[in-house]
């Protein structure tokens, strides 16, 4: 089925097309079995389907034999971190992220709390193509608990952070404008931040579980939101994704700080106070780069995908990483992007400088960073980029996840799409008529070859 994707990020497809509740139990069933047996962790973003693939994945694990903790709407790092504190065999969060209303997915959560390693993928989806589900008598039905205001726990873990300094951070009586797209953020944000002494207006805050534009927080989607961060007096403005792992700012102005520039100032942060390994994705910024050698650190890349991210700092025991789509990992609180974690960092740097979100984008490092895609039609993606390589043998060259080929002014980053007949393409340069310059040669460039 076209709308069904199996992937290291885990199944997603659009509701009743591609999902449904005969393939949720088979999907299941067979985690069930992959995490043998133990404990797992149950949670969900608000999105309306997620009720009842909540009680078809919560029922499909009881019958099979797993004790659940249902820990309710709240964001993909909650869940992450119940896994971790209560050492279960796993998590399963049902959440599409920024996929449109008509979809959703489950994303499968090891008993680490990370997402199933590209190993552990390969094995858990060989295992459901052929698994038969084995259900238990009456006798032997796993349990079951239900944790009201689940969230809490991540609060606290946050506020307890040696890294943030709740007092300084309320006697700024920060004023923010949230916008949670009506998904799994909207009581854990506002609360965290009136937690922490901000003034909050709320947009896009209701459990209608309806997401009122594309949910994808970039700035296309973001006009109503940019429009009013303008007209008020805010200090900033907070954008989360339907599950919340992802962070986008706005700044006082109502400009956008930029997606990619998340990451940029939680690492120029935390290297500020504990110095340390960093470790992106391939697709992330220079901008992090030229941060981590500010402060003497090395950076490492890793390709595209969370999970990916998190091996890549355990294996250079980063202090600091993530992903330049807003995705902010700190490993001190748990291996997992985490949106409210980039919130109090952000806030914890305000703070302490008494400057501007404007004023501190114009003393990171400035880059233009542009992405698109490239159809390729009835050509293979694979060979297209094979091709595209021979013209740059003498360039420094990366091919862990496609091709970036990084230049003394820009980098340029071809990767194709585990879903479509595209290649993703990626251009980073010095200024913003540069990198358009270079997008469009690159894009002809493509075209030529396919001739």
């Amino acid at each position: 089925m076209a709308t069904l994707i199996k992937s290291i990020s885990g199944i997603r497809g659009i509701v009743g097309d591609g999902i449904d509740p005969e393939n949720l139990v088979r999907f299941s069933a067979a985690f069930a079995k992959f995490c043998n047996y133990g404990e797992i962790v149950v949670g969900r973003d608000s999105r309306v389907s997620g009720e009842a693939f909540s009680k078809i994945v919560i029922g499909t694990l009881m019958s099979s034999g797993c004790d659940v903790v249902d820990v309710g709407i709240v964001p993909t790092p909650t869940v992450q971190i119940y896994v971790e504190e209560l050492k279960a065999s796993g998590g399963v969060m049902i959440s599409a992220s920024h996929n449109p209303n008509q979809w959703n997915a489950l994303k499968l959560l090891n008993s680490e709390g990370t997402f199933l390693t590209p190993d552990q993928a390969k094995e858990y989806l060989k295992l459901e193509e052929t698994f038969r589900p084995e259900y238990k008598r009456w006798n032997e039905l796993g349990k079951y608990q239900f944790i009201q205001k689940a969230y809490q726990l991540h609060i606290n873990k946050i506020l307890n952070l040696d890294l943030i300094n709740v007092d300084l951070i309320r006697s700024k009586k920060f004023k923010v404008l949230v916008d949670c797209v009506n998904g799994a953020g909207v009581k854990v944000v506002p609360e965290l931040l009136e937690t922490l002494g901000c003034e909050v207006t709320k947009i896009n805050c209701e459990e209608t579980g309806i997401f009122p534009r594309n949910p994808e927080p970039v700035p296309e989607n973001l006009t109503e939101t940019i429009k009013l961060a303008k007209e008020g007096n805010f200090d900033l403005t907070i954008i989360v994704d339907p599950d919340v792992d992802r962070l986008v700012l706005l700044q006082e102005d109502g400009e956008p700080f930029i997606e990619e520039y998340t990451v940029v100032l939680a690492t120029d942060f935390v290297l500020s106070k504990k110095k340390g390994n960093v470790c992106v994705n391939l697709s992330t910024t220079k901008a992090v780069q030229d941060v981590a050698k500010k402060y003497g650190c090395n950076l490492f890349r890793t390709p595209v995908g969370e999970i990916n991210v998190v091996e890549g700092m355990k294996k250079h025991q980063a202090v600091i990483g993530g992903e330049g789509s807003g995705g902010v990992i700190y490993p001190d609180l748990h291996y997992g992007r985490d949106a409210l974690v980039g919130i109090a960092f952000t806030l914890q740097y305000l703070a302490e400088t008494n400057a501007k979100l404007s004023e501190i984008k114009k003393q990171l490092p400035a880059y233009y960073i542009l992405k698109d895609k490239f159809e390729t039609k009835d050509f293979s993606p694979d060979d297209l980029i094979e091709k595209f390589k021979e013209g740059f043998s003498n360039q420094k060259l990366n091919e862990d996840d496609g091709l970036r080929i990084d230049f003394e002014d820009h980098w340029i980053h071809l990767r194709k799409s585990n879903t479509e007949p595209i290649i993703r393409l990626i251009v980073e340069a010095t200024s913003p008529e540069l990198a358009q310059k270079l997008m469009e040669d690159y894009k002809s460039k493509l075209k030529s070859l396919m001739n």
